[in-house]
């Protein structure tokens, strides 16, 4: 078993009192969404930044310890899945480096993929994490976060046990896109939704907070097209990840 190799870069940003090793529960994965590799990697370890993660995975796909993953990072910020909330207590945190949205987003490096795919295998073994609990930043974020976005691979991670996908025919789910739901249908998805673990909706600006919650779903269970709009093809995937 080829465990992945990790140098150690130590960032001065997290909980000083240790958490026991049954309380990692999740693995948040992010991207730096920063254009400067060298950068985000200073801001990550920068007093005076307050961010954090225990990961860091570089462009040719070196993996750097930030923070030991018994002590809390500050990755997740306001965040919530299946009713726990601020999750950096439950979570251990990876950055990879991308420049994100707001600038080119561009395609995870190969060498990116590899190492990551290396250091998920080696803690959710370590940590016995439940696949279901590997998630994107925006999962539990959703309006807030985009990231890891819709071009890092899910399906691929989920091929080698390290992340969870649905087992549906993808010709036959793709002509079922951008079928409407009625609203029966369209309620019905969002208690999947919420069952799956994302926010609820609050009525205070429910439409706002639907859109991103769909959209946080697409992105991570149907990355062809982000629209925040629940269509057929959404629901079969909602109903297929709870089957499993």
């Amino acid at each position: 078993q080829m465990w992945p190799k990790i140098s150690l870069n130590y960032s001065p940003n997290f909980n000083v009192i240790k958490r026991s090793k049954k309380n990692i529960k999740f693995i948040i994965i992010h991207y730096t969404g920063m254009h400067n590799e060298l950068s985000a990697l200073k801001k990550l370890c920068n007093v005076k930044s307050k961010v954090s993660a225990h990961y860091f995975i570089k462009k040719d796909g070196s993996i750097l310890n930030l923070v030991p993953p018994l002590y809390v990072a500050w990755h997740a910020g306001k965040s919530s899945w299946k009713g726990l909330k601020s999750l950096n207590r439950y979570s251990i945190g990876i950055e990879i480096q991308n420049s994100g949205h707001d600038h080119k987003y561009e395609k995870f490096s190969k060498k990116q993929i590899s190492s990551t795919k290396k250091l998920l295998k080696y803690l959710i073994n370590k940590y016995k994490v439940d696949l279901k609990n590997v998630l994107g930043h925006s999962d539990i974020a959703p309006g807030r976060k985009k990231d890891p976005g819709e071009k890092f691979p899910w399906k691929e991670l989920a091929k080698y046990k390290l992340s969870k996908w649905h087992n549906l025919d993808e010709k036959k789910l793709k002509q079922k896109r951008m079928i409407l739901l009625n609203s029966v249908e369209e309620q019905y998805f969002i208690m999947n939704l919420n069952k799956i673990g994302y926010l609820k909706i609050s009525q205070k600006n429910h439409i706002l907070k639907k859109r991103d919650i769909i959209k946080a779903f697409q992105r991570h269970f149907r990355q062809k097209l982000i629209n925040g709009t629940a269509d057929q093809e959404c629901l079969l995937i909602s109903r297929n990840l709870l089957k499993s």
